[in-house]
């Protein structure tokens, strides 16, 4: 008996045994399969992350993906909207506005120039290809054929492609099929109700050969407006070396000189409604001819381009019926925007001429004029004379105005702003109360302008994507998270970071909060390590010399002829002046610096700031035989030494 007991507990340990080697062996092969699973969506987020890495919106849309919180706007399968609805809607708008401009008084036009543009340039081969190459690669649902299949048999294509550019430029003619557009609704802000059409706005996409030839026209209308120097100097969107920083930081200067001389700055911001789609196509082309000299064939090809358009709206995949245009320029194009900037440009003149101080980015325009607190009273009678005048233009135009989302504020130091008693301001039918900030093209301007509400915005919109890329940094490599950092965190911290000189130490060091939590997100580190070699490691300056270097390199740019001429005008060289050509400062290429009467406000406008960091600079780095890009390398190098 004993024996068989035995027996029976050596086979069952045995059994044991046996099942115990399978669930080891088990285990053992699910975790290869896990650890070859997470090798694999590794290798392939960080294949996908860095070939986006030049492409904001296809970098944005795979986060989202990678993080499972995908939602577009512009495809919300909860709403009730279709898209016949919006359709509708976007024409009815059009219609309104037309129908309560329609008792203005003919529109004028003011002759800017005596020079005419009755022919285009012809195009070459070598243009068109290069054209296409330098376009980003989109498709739109109209065209025969996917863009990247077109750029990957360009060379057989590229004579046909040619012979369509170079035949539309000599019949004056844009194809019917060039002329339709996909509309795609967009919420207009994060969080609007998707269900009311009036927070969509309509965004354009039209067919990659349509925007080739418009970049061909856009390219030689340029070199005519730029030759004879047409376009409004006060108007940044759509040119060469200007951008939303360049017009902030324009605007930004003339504030703090304002403050520096003892003033308050009355600034408002305008508000124009659907003003792409509403332009008026006869008065557009009596104004390119009469104001800015285009005729001939070239006004022949323009009316071909804004008359006779389609657009088809499409949402929640499907499709409303095609609606033909009778009015405006396609926004999503590349010709459109330009053609909004000369048919605007008056504006610039009507503030001129009342001396109120103006400057726009495409349909955003600002108006601002300084006087003493106790002077308020005349300057907002000024202020409204001027919008009152700006308003009966845009009605002849056929624009609206919103003036009851006209935004004012009142900026100068505390001290000033205490005897400013203005406290509400008429314009038409609407009492405007002053605000306590606006947000003028991304940056929140407060009352005495410290950036303290900018700047909390900032961090706060970074340490959130930092908390969602600390969720995924495991699933992706060092130069794939710098990607993505660089996209979502730095690139916050740098835009119009300019304005941020002679900041207090607090705005830096939030900023400075932002790069250190960011640096640590991408080495692994805890918070409390030390982060001074870490950022060295990674090649990152502090934020004051991230500061110094935007700054620096707008200088530059200016010095070079390949900035906006109203920055430009603040740069006097020392050796152009006669009485001082003879100093050492002159032999080194200094820049007249000019004196500040306060020290919080007056050295912090770019007239200032630009030429006092370019003379702190060694006179080998300021070479003017280097482009713009050689002396970024430079100068970042000779900020971490």
């Amino acid at each position: 008996m004993k024996m068989y007991e035995l027996r029976y507990r050596h086979e069952k340990k045995n059994e044991s045994s046996n099942v115990a080697s399978s669930c080891q062996l088990w285990i053992r092969e699910m975790e290869k399969k896990r650890e070859l699973l997470n090798r694999k969506e590794s290798d392939y987020w960080n294949k996908r992350i860095m070939s986006h890495a030049g492409n904001s919106g296809k970098l944005w849309r795979s986060l989202n993906k990678l993080l499972v919180r995908d939602s577009t706007p512009s495809n919300n399968p909860t709403s009730s909207i279709t898209a016949e609805t919006l359709s509708e809607f976007f024409v009815n708008k059009v219609s309104d506005i037309r129908e309560g401009t329609s008792s203005a008084a003919p529109a004028t036009y003011l002759p800017h120039t005596d020079q005419s543009l009755n022919e285009f340039r012809t195009c070459s081969l070598e243009e068109v290809r290069r054209v296409i190459l330098s376009s980003p690669p989109k498709s739109c649902p109209l065209d025969p054929i996917p863009t990247f299949i077109l750029r990957e048999f360009l060379d057989d294509l590229l004579p046909y492609i040619w012979l369509m550019c170079s035949t539309s430029f000599s019949q004056s003619h844009l194809p019917h099929s060039q002329k339709g557009a996909i509309v795609t609704p967009v919420l207009k802000k994060t969080g609007l109700d998707p269900d009311d059409s009036k927070n969509y706005r309509p965004i354009s996409n039209l067919t990659f050969l349509s925007k080739i030839i418009e970049r061909l026209v856009v390219s030689r209308l340029s070199e005519y407006l730029n030759e004879f120097n047409l376009l409004p100097s006060v108007q940044s969107a759509y040119r060469s070396g200007h951008s939303t920083e360049t017009a902030v930081l324009k605007v930004a200067s003339d504030i703090w000189g304002g403050m520096d001389r003892g003033k308050v700055t009355l600034l408002g911001l305008l508000d124009l409604s659907a003003a792409f789609d509403t332009v008026d196509h006869d008065i557009l082309l009596n104004r390119l001819n009469l104001s800015y000299g285009i005729g001939g064939n070239v006004i022949k090809w323009l009316e071909s381009f804004v008359r006779g358009r389609t657009q088809t709206v499409a949402f929640n995949d499907k499709q409303a019926q095609t609606t033909y245009l009778e009015y405006g320029v396609p926004q999503g194009s590349v010709l459109g925007p330009l053609l909004f900037v000369l048919y605007t440009a008056d504006i610039c003149d009507i503030a001129k001429s009342h001396g109120v101080g103006n400057h726009a980015y495409a349909d955003d325009q600002q108006l601002y004029l300084h006087c003493f607190p106790h002077e308020a009273p005349s300057a907002v009678n000024q202020f409204v004379a001027c919008f009152t005048d700006i308003e009966q233009w845009m009605r002849s135009n056929r624009l609206k105005l919103n003036t009851d989302k006209t935004e004012i504020i009142w900026l100068g130091t505390s001290h000033k702003l205490s005897k400013v008693t203005v406290t509400h301001i008429h314009l038409g039918d609407c009492e405007i109360k002053p605000s306590s900030s606006v947000r003028n093209l991304g940056v929140i301007f407060d009352r005495e302008l410290k950036l303290v509400p900018q700047v909390n915005s900032v961090s706060k919109s970074c340490f959130y994507q930092i908390r969602q890329l600390k969720s995924i940094r495991r699933l992706v490599t060092v130069d794939a998270a710098k990607t993505l950092v660089h996209a979502f965190v730095s690139s916050r911290v740098d835009y119009c970071n300019s304005l941020y000189y002679g900041a207090t130490d607090g705005v830096h060091k939030k900023l400075q909060s932002v790069l250190n939590a960011a640096a640590r997100l991408l080495t692994g580190q805890r918070r409390n390590d030390h982060i001074s070699s870490t950022l060295r490691d990674l090649h990152w300056l502090r934020v004051p010399k991230r500061v110094e270097y935007k700054v620096a390199s707008l200088t530059s740019c200016c010095m070079l002829h390949q900035g906006p001429q109203y920055l430009t005008d603040h740069l006097i060289p020392v050796n152009s002046l006669q009485a001082r050509s003879h100093l050492r400062s002159a032999n080194r290429g200094d820049l007249v610096t000019p004196r500040s009467l306060t020290a919080k406000a007056g050295g912090r406008g770019f007239g200032i700031a630009g030429p006092k960091i370019w003379n702190s600079l060694p006179p080998s780095l300021r070479n003017y035989d280097l482009s713009c890009a050689s002396f970024r390398s430079n100068l970042k190098t000779h900020l971490f030494e």
